[in-house]
């Protein structure tokens, strides 16, 4: 195996701000190819920039870094980076002006994209196109708005930016989160709608990014659609094989969510949900916030990363531009800082 060029199956994620010795031999395991940060894992830019820098010099195998750097609710780096505003007031902007919304969601992509980047972190898990529907309190204002054609308006507009600063997106949560309740984080989510219903409204945001080719990732939600499966979209060979494959033709990565959150505890032990979604066609899984499951999926696992997979995780990597200090002396990054703050104001 060409460890260079080989990304392994797993994302797994760090206990600190410093890589301890355990981690270093759990990065050097032939199953993981990226590492996911959480504020927990955060001081500052330097750290996070030294963090990473630390990540891929104790590994010749290649290791993606990501991050939830969404905004509002959801973002994890904040000392010295800007404070982003959630999705839904492009909504509203939009919604008055069109032109303005989208002009608005591209900055703001580049700006959390050329941020992020700017210390070494290849993507951020973004934007999120689900729909706004009153009802997800987990979704609430991260989503865009209740309309899908806006959500995929405005979702062109922000990975356009996100593709300015050298960054790959990923859309989540397919199909589409917006119309349960419950948070898949505590609990399975169960929607009983029609799946025609689903792909008209809650997909086609997918589905014309996809059309678009300019979608890199995307992340299936931890829900349970009647209608289509009685598993979870990110367990599903229907949602993923015969939807976003066949039906939509995705040709990107696909993530699973995280397999420690509840909903995914119907599958079983961590290696059977491991084993379970990557046979429904995820090209990698999220196991994080519990090492003990982390740990039992490399030992057990028993996975062959295909050629095509491995090509589609290789294709997320980021193409860091600039430093955080050349960034904030541009134009472009004072304007863009200036329109978040101004939506978070408002």
């Amino acid at each position: 195996m060409d460890k260079k060029n080989h990304v392994g199956p797993v994302m797994i994620d760090l206990q600190g701000t410093e890589i301890t010795q355990e981690e270093i031999e759990l990065i050097n395991h032939p199953l993981v190819g990226g590492i996911i940060y959480f504020a927990r894992n955060f001081e500052s830019a330097e750290q996070i920039t030294a963090l990473t820098k630390t990540i891929h010099e104790n590994t010749e195998q290649t290791i993606l870094t990501c991050v939830d750097q969404e905004g509002g609710r959801v973002q994890r780096f904040k000392e010295g980076f800007t404070r982003l505003p959630p999705l839904r007031p492009l909504g509203h902007v939009y919604d008055k002006s069109s032109e303005h919304g989208m002009a608005l969601a591209k900055a703001l992509g580049w700006l959390m994209a050329s941020e992020v980047s700017a210390v070494g972190v290849d993507f951020s898990f973004a934007p999120v196109l689900d729909l706004d529907y009153g009802e997800s309190e987990v979704i609430g204002d991260r989503a865009f708005h209740s309309d899908p054609h806006i959500v995929s308006q405005l979702a062109r507009a922000y990975i356009q930016g996100l593709e300015e600063a050298g960054m790959s997106s990923v859309g989540k949560h397919f199909p589409g989160h917006g119309a349960v309740k419950a948070d898949s984080h505590l609990e399975l989510p169960v929607d009983d709608r029609p799946t025609a219903i689903i792909m008209e409204k809650d997909v086609l945001p997918f589905a014309e990014l996809i059309s678009l080719n300019i979608l890199q990732g995307i992340m299936p939600a931890h829900v349970v659609y009647t209608d289509q499966d009685n598993q979870p979209a990110g367990f599903s060979k229907a949602w993923i094989g015969q939807v976003l494959r066949q039906r939509l033709g995705f040709e990107g990565a696909v993530f699973s969510d995280d397999l420690n959150m509840a909903a995914a505890g119907m599958a079983g032990s961590f290696v059977d949900r491991a084993n379970i979604a990557l046979n429904a066609g995820c090209d990698m899984v999220l196991v994080c916030n519990n090492r003990e499951g982390a740990v039992e999926v490399l030992d057990q696992l028993d996975w062959t990363q295909g050629a095509k997979s491995v090509d589609r995780l290789r294709a997320m990597k980021g193409r860091k531009t600039t430093t955080l200090n050349e960034l904030r002396q541009s134009e472009k990054w004072q304007v863009a800082a200036g329109a978040a703050e101004d939506l978070i104001n408002q």
